[in-house]
């Protein structure tokens, strides 16, 4: 671009102005330099005008002219959206909530009419007035070939935005509502990634990881040698993003800690005898699809195609973190009320989340009074009718049983951070999914064996749940 388009002074460098002043300017030449100075300096746009002009960019693309150029507007749309600054995105997302939504006259029209005269050709009509204009704009936003990345990730901004700004739900929710039908199960692809997946895949992979981070290529290469699996969903407009992933070790009978799972050095087993298939890590990769549910899908999946490639397996378990246990632990009034080990619970916890998974440390009726109280928390802390933990939450909802406690079964620095080392064995039984799903839908009814059932009742023998 030229000085003259730039600048407005005709294309002439600062010498040539410097030459141009007037004997007044003269006698005050640094003032008067640093003035014309400032002009040459480049100027930000305001975020109003930035905001300003994108969405009058959106109402361009819901004219009559969007829908016969849609793509490209599409297209330029989200570029422009892509490069706004922070406090513009912010002016964006208050105009898509306020200027987008529905008109309550038009509503209160078509539900009276509907009231009054519920045919369908009215139901259909008040459909029309209820369904926000965003869910139209965004509709069309997907018609440019990263419509859909760029919605997902707009999303994802949104979230962060929404405890501070409670007016935008109702953007969260039309911008879900659609997200979850472009990715319901009929639209995502089951991949097994493997070493010869692509490297992008592969960095993803590293990236995304949750639950244990992957410490590198040699880390990832052990996670997919032939005694381990790793299964993906991915959705054709989003090919190398994988949205959740599974990764699973093929062992001889249910592992009660992970480290071993994870060692990188560790022998590689034959998988053609092993009986078991441990599910140890599941991480959720893109924020923007929160509320979207692919778990139960993928999990199931994944069961069904190992069982049929190694007949032997018949148990299929996670290994799964506990991560409120601690939390529970030092802030609720009931696990305090509950304690029983004769000092104050807060130094006894932190001197153990200290302990490096070393056992001698810890005195063996302290063992059993947490395995007890985690048990209680599995099966009774709640948040509403559910469970308090949101990993006990993922996989009760999917219909699995709450098995086995293992003690010291995750050592590493966040396993003893967030639950003492504890860990959870959550078996999927294929024939009992459906009725667990359904109890626990239902009723909130939790499917537990009878060990941690005996567990959680020597503090409430009314404990919530059923062996």
């Amino acid at each position: 671009m030229s000085g003259r388009d730039s600048q407005g002074l005709g294309g002439e460098g600062r010498d040539a102005v410097a030459r141009r002043v007037s004997p007044s300017h003269a006698a005050r030449p640094h003032r008067f330099i640093r003035r014309l100075l400032s002009r040459l300096s480049p100027v930000e746009p305001a975020p109003e005008l930035e905001a300003t002009r994108a969405i009058a960019m959106c109402r361009a693309l819901l004219s009559e002219r969007g829908e016969v150029s849609g793509a490209r507007l599409a297209a330029d749309l989200i570029a422009t959206y892509q490069a706004l600054s922070s406090s513009a995105v912010e002016l964006f997302f208050d105009f898509l909530a306020e200027e987008f939504s529905p008109n309550p006259e038009a509503v209160g029209r078509a539900a009276e009419d509907y009231r009054r005269e519920p045919t369908p050709a009215n139901l259909v009509q008040l459909r029309a007035a209820v369904e926000p204009q965003r869910q139209e704009l965004f509709r069309r936003f997907n018609m440019a070939p990263d419509g859909t990345s760029a919605l997902v990730d707009m999303r994802r901004r949104l979230l962060q935005t929404l405890p501070d700004h409670p007016n935008r739900a109702a953007l969260d929710a039309d911008l879900l509502h659609l997200l979850r039908s472009w990715f319901n199960r009929g639209f995502i692809v089951l991949q097994r990634i493997d070493w010869r997946t692509s490297a992008l895949v592969l960095e993803r992979l590293i990236q995304y990881e949750a639950v244990h981070e992957i410490q590198g290529w040699h880390d990832l290469r052990r996670r997919l040698e032939a005694d381990r699996r790793c299964y993906a969903f991915f959705h054709p407009a989003l090919p190398e993003e994988p949205l959740i992933f599974i990764e699973v070790a093929l062992t001889n009978g249910m592992s009660a800690r992970v480290q071993p799972l994870l060692d990188p050095e560790s022998p590689v087993v034959d998988p053609a005898v092993v009986d078991c298939a441990i599910f140890y890590s599941i991480t959720n990769c893109q924020e923007g699809l929160r509320g979207v549910s692919f778990g139960h899908f993928l999990i199931k999946q994944v069961a069904e195609d190992l069982g049929q490639e190694f007949p032997r397996v018949r148990t299929f378990a996670t290994l799964s973190p506990i991560p409120g246990f601690r939390k529970w632990l030092l802030e609720s009034p009931d696990a305090k009320a509950l304690w029983r080990h004769g000092t104050d619970i807060d130094p006894v916890i932190r001197s153990l989340a200290a302990c490096n998974g070393n056992e001698r440390a810890v005195p063996g009726e302290l063992k059993t009074e947490l395995l007890s109280l985690c048990a209680y928390y599995l099966l009774n802390a709640k948040r509403g009718l559910a469970p308090l933990d949101a990993v006990a939450r993922f996989h009760l909802a999917n219909g699995a049983c709450l098995k086995r406690l293992n003690w010291m079964g995750d050592t590493s620095e966040n396993g003893m951070r967030r639950s003492l080392g504890l860990t959870a064995n959550y078996v999927y039984r294929l024939s009992d999914l459906e009725q667990n799903h359904e109890a626990y839908a239902r009723d909130y009814r939790i499917a537990a064996s009878r060990e941690i059932v005996q567990l959680a009742r020597r503090w409430s023998p009314s404990a919530r749940a059923h062996p």
